[in-house]
């Protein structure tokens, strides 16, 4: 579910950089988010039943009400990380974004969760594959690598506040309220920082569809259920895959390639991801 989540996140980079061809950050994020919205409300109703069944057996909670609070928190790290694309490259965004991947145990240690010492080599081997992926030469700090680099802390608290209750509550409630309080903001700060013209929101449908549909409706919800079985620092390796998949997309979309440093950093992402699992292969094997 997470490498899901991964994945659609990572090909809707492609999406996003389309998509704000002619579009500002929020005119591009309020009709992406509506899409995804609908889209839930579409899930929500023909799984009522189930889900009514199923909190009565596992005494879940409702979920709309933490899917709303997490949902103020989800739009502000997005928010950063569209504007954010406007004064840095898609490669530092890649990594400084993803820099969760080592905010996300020091946070979970922090809140008394016990991190194993392969978490830790996990994280160290993905961080630096990452780097490897997303970083060439000359790396230097931007004006949108510091807004980047702040929104990095802000989705660890979003990867951490899922971590905390995506096993007690109804989690097709709190997908669609996050993705709803999201939609809700977008739209408002559309209206009051932009102007927002149809004719390019038309232009750039197909990126809309995919980034609401695929990443806001169908990734988040993917990463609620998978963090409801992952611990926080596993998934946030896993999830940080998204790079990669990126960088995929891009090789098969956009004509990019990927050099032989790109590839060893993909391979370096991937032994991070199975070192975190080093004690459940072990214990299956």
């Amino acid at each position: 579910m997470l490498l899901g989540a991964a994945f659609f996140w990572g090909t809707t980079f492609v999406a996003q950089l389309e998509g704000m061809d002619g579009l500002g950050p929020f005119s591009y994020a309020a009709p992406r988010y509506l899409t995804g919205f609908l889209s839930l409300l579409i899930v929500l109703f023909y799984t009522r039943r189930s889900r009514a069944r199923e909190r009565q057996q596992k005494n879940y909670q409702r979920g709309f009400a933490i899917g709303l609070i997490i949902g103020v928190v989800l739009f502000v790290a997005s928010s950063m990380q569209q504007i954010a694309l406007q004064f840095s490259t898609a490669g530092k965004a890649a990594f400084i974004t993803c820099l969760y991947i080592v905010f996300v145990p020091l946070g979970a240690k922090f809140l008394g969760k016990i991190i194993r010492r392969e978490n830790w080599l996990g994280a160290g081997l993905a961080i630096v594959g990452l780097y490897l992926l997303a970083i060439g030469e000359g790396f230097s700090i931007q004006l949108g690598d510091a807004i980047l680099f702040v929104s990095a802390f802000i989705w660890t608290l979003q990867i951490l506040l899922v971590d905390r209750f995506a096993s007690k509550v109804d989690l097709i409630e709190m997908s669609t309220a996050q993705v709803f309080i999201v939609m809700v903001l977008s739209f408002a700060a559309m209206f009051a920082l932009e102007t927002p013209s149809l004719s390019a929101m038309f232009n750039a449908w197909f990126a809309i569809l995919y980034g609401g549909v695929m990443s806001a409706g169908v990734a988040f919800t993917l990463q609620l259920y998978g963090q409801r079985y992952a611990d926080p620092s596993t998934a946030a390796i896993i999830m940080s895959f998204e790079a990669i998949f990126g960088a995929l997309a891009g090789w098969l979309f956009l004509n990019e390639v990927m050099s032989s440093r790109e590839i060893f950093g993909c391979v370096l992402m991937l032994l991070g991801m199975l070192a975190t699992q080093w004690t459940l292969i072990k214990s299956n094997a």
